[in-house]
Parts: C-alpha cells; sequence; structure tokens
C-alpha cells in the first residue's frame, strides 16, 4: 500500500438520500387548534353554569343559606305553681346559655382560660368541649343574664349567647314532694319531672317561638341580614289547695321526729275533711329541686301516696264503723278479752300482755286491743267486712290523680284464710297508703261521706281564665249517726285512758287512733315496725284531719309515743293558722273497762 502524501487526493464523499430543507410550523394550524380548546372549555363551563344557575341554583342556595342560618328556639314562659293563697312554689326565670361552634375556635387554651372564671367551668373543661366535631355544644347552662352579656362583650369567634329560661323554686325543698321538679329534654324544652310538674306539664308548658338568624363563618350575627321570629305562647299556671305555712309546719315537724327516733322516713298528711282538700302533704327525707342533679334518688318521690304499709290498729275504726253501722254493737256492748287467742294453729295476743281483761267496744278502740277487734270482726264476717274496707276506699286509688299514686294491696274475702281474716281486723295482711288512711278518717269528720282529696284547687290559663278543679260530691259510707259514735269512742284514745294522751291539743277534743303495724322488710320479711296516728279536730265539729305516718322508727316503735306528739304539733299549727276556735263543749265518756267500774 501507498503512503498518502501530502498532495495526495482525498476520496469523493459517500452519497445517500437527500434530506429535506427545514421549515417552520404554520401559525395558522396552532391558532386554529388553541381556539378550539378554548371554545370547548367555554362550553364545558357554560354548560357548567347553565347547570349551576339554571337548574341547581336552588339547591345551593339552600346548602349556603344553612350554612349561614342559625334557627334559636324562644322558650315559652312555663306557668307558676303556687299554693292556695298565691305564695309562688315554682316559677320560670330569664337564663342564659353559652355555646360554642368548635370549628371557628382557634386557639381553645386561650379562649378556655377567658372563659372558665366567667362560666364557673373548669378550662379543661371547656377544651374538652371545644375538641368535639360538632358545629354545636353548649359550654354553661341556667346562667344569670348578666353573665350572658358579660360573655357577649368579650366577641369571641366561635361563641354565643342564647336566650333561654330557668325554673326556681323559691322556697327550696318545700313542698318538693308535691310540686315535683323539671329536666331539659328534647329541643332543650323543660319537661315536668314529677309530682305536679310531671301531671301538668302540657298545662304548664307552653309553645315554644323561634328566631332565624343569619350568621357569618365566624358564628356571629350578620347585622344586614333579615331575621324572621315567632313569638312564645306562655303556659297556664296551677294553684294548689296547700298552704304553704301549714306545709312547713309539717314538713318541720316529720322532719324532726324521722330524725329523733332514727327512722328510714316518713310523711306527714294534712286535709280538711268536707272538701277533701289536702293542706299539707310532707315528706321527709326531702330534696332540693333547685339542685337535682345532686339530689337522692330515693327521695324523688310522694311518700304519702306512693308507698303502702300494714296500717295496723288504725284500721279498726273500719272494723268498728262496719259493726255499729249493722246495729251488731254500741260502744258499750262487752267484749270479754282474753290473754290470748288460738286461730288456725296460730296464737294471737295484744301488744301488751295481760290477763282476761272486760272491756267495751268503746274500750276496745281506745286501749287498741287486737284480740277484741278480732271478735267484733267476727260478728261481721269476712265479706262483710271486705265490703266496708272498700267503701272506706282501701284497695284502689283515692280520686286525687297525683302520679305514681298506689292502690295498696286488699285480696277478696274469698282468698281470706282464717288467720288472715283476723288480722285484717286490726290491719295486718293488707296494705295501704298515707293518703289512704287519712281519707278513711276524713270521711268520719265529715258524717260518714267519703270526699275523694283534692291537691289541685284551679289553673289560669294566659288569656287569664279560671278553670276550678271540681270538688267530689261524695258517696254515703256510713250513716251519720254511725260516724257520730265513732268520732266519740275516737276521743278516748287521746285521753290517760287510751294509748295516745300525747296526742290531746288543750282547749280542743281531739279524735284519733294510734297505728302499730309490723313491717315488711325489703327481704319479703317482718322487719321493723310501722309507727302512725291519725285523728281530727275539734272532733264535735272536725275542720282538719292529720296523718303521720314513721317508717321503721327504731328509738321507740310505738304510735302513741313517737307518732303522736308529731300529730299534736302539727294539728296545734293548722288550728292556729286558720283560725278554729276552741268548741268549748265537754267529751261523752264512755264506760271502757267493765272491771274498773265495778
Amino acid at each position: 500500500m501507498r503512503a498518502r502524501g501530502a498532495g495526495a487526493r482525498r476520496p469523493p464523499p459517500r452519497t445517500g438520500p437527500a434530506r429535506p430543507p427545514l421549515r417552520l410550523g404554520s401559525p395558522r394550524r396552532r391558532l386554529r387548534a388553541a381556539v378550539v380548546i378554548l371554545c370547548l372549555l367555554l362550553i364545558v363551563l357554560a354548560g357548567r353554569l347553565t347547570q349551576l344557575q339554571a337548574f341547581q341554583a336552588s339547591t345551593y342556595a339552600r346548602r349556603a343559606e344553612q350554612e349561614r342560618l342559625h334557627i334559636a328556639a324562644l322558650p315559652a314562659v312555663r306557668g307558676v305553681i303556687t299554693d292556695r293563697g298565691g305564695a309562688v312554689l315554682a316559677q320560670d326565670v330569664d337564663a342564659r346559655s353559652v355555646y360554642a361552634d368548635p370549628r371557628n375556635i382557634t386557639d381553645a387554651r386561650a379562649v378556655a382560660n377567658l372563659l372558665a372564671p366567667i362560666l364557673q367551668v373548669p378550662a379543661d373543661a371547656l377544651v374538652a368541649k371545644f375538641r368535639s366535631s360538632g358545629r354545636f355544644v353548649y359550654l354553661a347552662r341556667g346562667l344569670d343574664p348578666a353573665v350572658g352579656a358579660t360573655v357577649t362583650k368579650l366577641q369571641l369567634a366561635g361563641i354565643g349567647v342564647l336566650e333561654e329560661r330557668r325554673r326556681l323554686y323559691p322556697s327550696g325543698s318545700l313542698a318538693s314532694n308535691v310540686v315535683g321538679f323539671t329536666t331539659v329534654g328534647d329541643n332543650d324544652v323543660l319537661v315536668g319531672g314529677g309530682g305536679i310538674e310531671g301531671a301538668y306539664d302540657r298545662v304548664l308548658r307552653g309553645i315554644d317561638g323561634a328566631r332565624r338568624v343569619e350568621m357569618d363563618p365566624a358564628g356571629r350575627p350578620i347585622p344586614s341580614a333579615a331575621s324572621r321570629e315567632s313569638d312564645p305562647v306562655p303556659g297556664s299556671s296551677v294553684r294548689l289547695t296547700l298552704d304553704r305555712d301549714i306545709q312547713w309546719a309539717a314538713q318541720g315537724a316529720i322532719a324532726d321526729a324521722v330524725r329523733a327516733t332514727q327512722a328510714d322516713g316518713g310523711s306527714v298528711v294534712v286535709m280538711v275533711p268536707g272538701s277533701g282538700d289536702i293542706l299539707a302533704m310532707a315528706d321527709a327525707p326531702d330534696y332540693d329541686p333547685n339542685k337535682i342533679a345532686s339530689a337522692d334518688p330515693s327521695t324523688l318521690k310522694n311518700r304519702a301516696t306512693q308507698d303502702v304499709y300494714e296500717p295496723g290498729s288504725v284500721n279498726k275504726v273500719i272494723t268498728m264503723a262496719a259493726a255499729i253501722d249493722r246495729g251488731l254493737i254500741s260502744p258499750e256492748t262487752p267484749v270479754t278479752v282474753p290473754s290470748s287467742m288460738r286461730i288456725a294453729g296460730q296464737t294471737f295476743m295484744d301488744a301488751e300482755p295481760h290477763g282476761v281483761e272486760h272491756l267495751t267496744a268503746a274500750g276496745v278502740l281506745a286501749r287498741s286491743s287486737n284480740l277484741g277487734t278480732i271478735q267484733i270482726a267476727s260478728r261481721i264476717g269476712s265479706a262483710n267486712l271486705e265490703t266496708a274496707l272498700r267503701a272506706f276506699g282501701l284497695g284502689s286509688k283515692t280520686g286525687l290523680r297525683f302520679p305514681g299514686e298506689s292502690a295498696g294491696i286488699l285480696k277478696p274475702s274469698s282468698a281470706w284464710d282464717p288467720q288472715q281474716a283476723a288480722t285484717i281486723s286490726y290491719g295486718q295482711g293488707m296494705s295501704a297508703t298515707a293518703i289512704q288512711m287519712a281519707s278513711v278518717y276524713a270521711t268520719i269528720a265529715n258524717g260518714g261521706v267519703r270526699v275523694a282529696p283534692r291537691l289541685v284547687e284551679s289553673t289560669t290559663s294566659p288569656d287569664g281564665a279560671v278553670h276550678t278543679t271540681p270538688r267530689d260530691p261524695g258517696t254515703r259510707v256510713v250513716a251519720a249517726s254511725t260516724a257520730t259514735t265513732i268520732s266519740q269512742m275516737l276521743e278516748a284514745v287521746a285521753t290517760d285512758s287510751g294509748t295516745a294522751p300525747l296526742a290531746a291539743i288543750d282547749g280542743y277534743r281531739v279524735a284519733g287512733k294510734t297505728g302499730t303495724a309490723q313491717r315488711l322488710g325489703p327481704s319479703g320479711h317482718y322487719s321493723g315496725y310501722v309507727a302512725s296516728f291519725v285523728g281530727f279536730a275539734p272532733a264535735d265539729q272536725p275542720r282538719v284531719v292529720v296523718e303521720v305516718v314513721l317508717d321503721n322508727p327504731r328509738d321507740g316503735h310505738f304510735g302513741g309515743t313517737v307518732a303522736a306528739p308529731v300529730f299534736q304539733k302539727v294539728m296545734t299549727f293548722a288550728l292556729a293558722t286558720l283560725a278554729v276556735p276552741p268548741p268549748g263543749t265537754t267529751a261523752p265518756r264512755f264506760v271502757l273497762d267493765r272491771d274498773a267500774r265495778r
């Protein structure tokens, strides 16, 4: 191979397919494409706008309104509850509630620290509420309007104040077992939870109004936005037959007795025999309806209408009345009382041991002899005794129409065995309530005519119309002469010859009866006693009936020693309050013990 020299020739270049010359893109084509794309976008946008404006405008408008709109309830004023003289026992007062919209609170801790001392709620509790997932949460309720005004002045984003009503019981626990209490129900409406508040809830409640307000995203009202409002309709008021002063005396007396005797509880009923009007119905222990959340649940009832017990010797008045009304005995009918009696294999004895006694029927009642009462009941017969018991109202509700009232327990006489026929004659083996036994003695005091108890005197609607609760016309149970005789026999009980001299009232004739009955405990076995006294005064012209019941007293258990003094205290106060003068007459005297006369 020959080397290339400096002057050698270069080989000719390789040849291939010729390349087309480079050209710039057409601007018209790009412009057309851009216009097409823009037109498509405009068509889509126009379609969407058409959809929103023409077809879904109302839907989105509603959604926007819902975001802005807040509907606040305007609570109706709940009707007042008063005693018979117009003293207020329950009423509505202005209050404020403070709420939060957690989504509009940016610094939960700072807001909580600011509100805690004003609302008197721990800051940690407020922070926990701010972390809730909803748009509305109450921070505090039932606040004084001044507190609400203070919160409003802070102008905190996400914090608002609402007007509301709060139930106030000016006298605290006075008559709480009758008046009842309220709780917050659906839609934040106060709902009666017991007593008259519960029984007359629809009458008292009224009709709530509403206010529609538009809010900005921070939860503040929009001043320029229109608001709409419907006015609430107030509830009706309820006037009771209770006398506040007599209720106060009865409540204090039974509370003192429960403490002194270490009883589980007690009740007092004060009643007008001719009308059935209840002047007082007191329980111990009681509760304060202003502090219902901290009340003992066992106190949220009415003992006088709900608690049943074996009445014991106070029931002997029915046995005696049935026998006298049928002409089977008179007050001085001789009754020989043995030291014990054997009935169907069981031995019966009186409360106090004794030998053979030669009493009269009046003596059997005055000295509360079970054995003498059994003998008198045997003359009546079980079927006739049951008829008398039911005629006096036992075994059925009294007609008071109080929530939770019990009818007691009285089996048909066809189901009585010989032992039960004996015990029912003196008030064991059956049960009754305090209001039933008060009604029994009111029947005797009313000349033998039974009148249903009455607790509500009237209601007054918002327009001022008064609707009086009609009185029961009454039903005759025994002849007037029988009632007078029984009343005279009962006067011996409150003397040194009877079982309750501690029930006597200077200057007044008192008729009444003691009761000391074995108590049926929670286990179903007899455990402890129920002590009671029920009577009326003045005996010759009865104006007031008072029933006292002590449940399971441990420091003394006889009705004449623990219940009679309570009767004496309450009756003395009631007679003075009602301005009942002493009768100036003398009680008839019956022979009680035939041996003492010899």
